[in-house]
């Protein structure tokens, strides 16, 4: 299926070659204004879907509040705000996200979530967060980011450097099928058009390897199928400790 499935891809690739040209000129910049607008209408069929998994990964979350302090949480890759439900009521929000055309939906996300303290919203990429000062939150959360970050091992690592001792890393993210699947063969068929629909959405990543290696002191994560196309059913959820 290897021979099958590369062919397939280069197919693909060549149908990709208008869009492979306007990212190279610098057109699908545009796209970056437009994909808020998709994202926040995505976002809540997915957090449908995912309510209980959600709802069950972001109940750990108080475990992590020092004693008589306020729970500062961290979101990388805030899009829309769509985990803000989820989150213990009280807590102070820091939201990132390197697209700052989130923020007009970003907005409506706080308002309607008036039981968080929202810090700021900083314009920054996963892998470089240089303005939140080390050890200085929580928690950080990062929900179907690290599918599209340029770097895990540099985003993994900013999030442990910002985490205060005992802080811990939540995340939830779509991976790559099991290769003898019928979903690997076509998440590596529709890559090259899902890279620009997905703003750089990569399918095909192994992103519970990163984790495992990026120095936690504990790592709970668990393998599920997500109730979602199948495209980005394989998911990887849980939480680790530095």
């Amino acid at each position: 299926m290897t021979f099958f499935m590369r062919f397939c891809t280069l197919i693909v690739n060549v149908l990709c070659l208008p869009l492979h040209l306007i990212e190279a000129v610098g057109l699908y910049k545009i796209y970056k204004r437009v994909f808020p607008i998709c994202l926040y209408r995505i976002s809540v069929t997915y957090n449908k879907k995912m309510h209980d998994k959600k709802k069950e990964l972001f109940r750990s979350i108080p475990e992590f509040c020092k004693p008589g302090g306020q729970l500062t949480i961290l979101e990388i890759g805030c899009g829309t705000g769509t985990n803000f439900e989820f989150y213990p009521p009280g807590c102070k929000v820091i939201c990132t996200d390197p697209n700052p055309h989130f923020q007009k939906y970003l907005k409506k996300g706080m308002t309607e979530n008036d039981h968080l303290t929202y810090d700021r919203f900083v314009v920054a990429s996963g892998e470089d967060m240089g303005s939140v000062e080390d050890e200085s939150v929580d928690v950080v959360v990062c929900t179907l980011v690290l599918c599209s970050v340029n770097n895990i091992p540099q985003t993994l690592r900013e999030a442990h450097r910002i985490l205060r001792p005992g802080g811990a890393f939540f995340f939830l993210e779509h991976v790559v099928a099991d290769p003898a699947t019928w979903a690997y063969f076509f998440q590596h068929v529709i890559q090259p058009v899902w890279y620009y629909f997905g703003d750089g959405c990569e399918v095909t990543r192994e992103t519970w390897k990163h984790l495992e290696a990026a120095g936690f002191s504990d790592l709970k994560m668990r393998h599920i199928e997500a109730p979602l196309v199948f495209i980005i059913k394989p998911h990887i959820i849980g939480y680790a400790v530095k």
